[in-house]
């Protein structure tokens, strides 16, 4: 009869090779995996690269996951034409850069980007001047009266004023506070109420619409800095190294 000891120094040996015997088991299969893994990407490699060099009639039908992602936007490495026909404008006609904004007074970002165009303006004065582009969203219901009463204070020569009113009281825009904003300014307030009953204020915030659309424009704040295009609420440092480089070239 075998003594204690003996029989855990034998359970103790079984242990150890059943150890053995499952890491041996462990490694086959890992290599196995790896083998599987490479295999798949290789074959995944080679029909990205066939699919490349098919017709693009033929690449159209290809899975989607297999195809390029479709740009959307404006291409930040073309430089677009931008008409500033009627925009308002701040700074003179003979600055080196223009930036065109197109902005709704509603978007909670476009109000965020507002401190850093006014440190454009202290950084850089009469070498950059700022157009203004209407696109207020369909998400955002109240921004139309915004942009019409902002359009309506262009026509008297406040539009700048008018602006900055309505982004420091985002959430009022409602059109007894446009009202309000035109007294302060000192509108013709008669003339404002005729102005923004009228379609054709309407009409002009439209073509700027159609113009962003155009452009591929779909969000907003959308930039253009001497036509190349910068999206969203940048920092300072994003418009100052694209500004940097047009004066660079100037």
């Amino acid at each position: 009869m075998a003594t204690r000891e003996q029989s855990g120094s034998g359970q103790g040996g079984a242990l150890i090779f059943a150890a053995v015997v499952l890491s041996a088991a462990i490694v086959a299969g890992s290599l196995v995996v790896a083998r599987a893994v490479s295999g798949a990407s290789e074959q995944l490699a080679s029909l990205r690269a066939a699919i490349q060099t098919l017709p693009s009639s033929l690449q159209a039908a290809a899975p989607a996951a297999e195809r390029p992602a479709a740009r959307r936007g404006p291409d930040p490495d073309r430089r677009y034409e931008i008409s500033l026909a009627g925009a308002p404008i701040r700074g003179p006609e003979s600055a080196a850069v223009t930036i065109v904004e197109f902005s709704d007074f509603q978007c909670p970002f476009c109000k965020r980007v507002t401190p850093t165009l006014d440190q454009i303006r202290r950084e850089y004065g009469d070498r950059v001047r700022i157009a203004f582009k209407h696109l207020p969203l369909d998400i955002h219901p109240a921004a139309m009266g915004a942009h019409v009463a902002a359009e309506a204070a262009h026509r008297q020569g406040r539009f700048w004023e008018m602006y900055e009113r309505i982004f420091a009281n985002q959430q009022q825009l409602a059109p007894a506070q446009f009202e309000t904003y035109a007294r302060e300014i000192g509108l013709d307030l008669a003339r404002f109420q005729r102005d923004v009953a009228s379609s054709e204020l309407r009409a002009r915030v439209e073509t700027d619409k159609e113009l962003a659309s155009s452009l591929e424009v779909t969000g907003t704040p959308g930039f253009f800095v001497n036509g190349r295009f910068l999206s969203g609420a940048q920092p300072f440092e994003s418009f100052k190294k694209l500004i940097d480089e047009e004066l660079g070239r100037s």
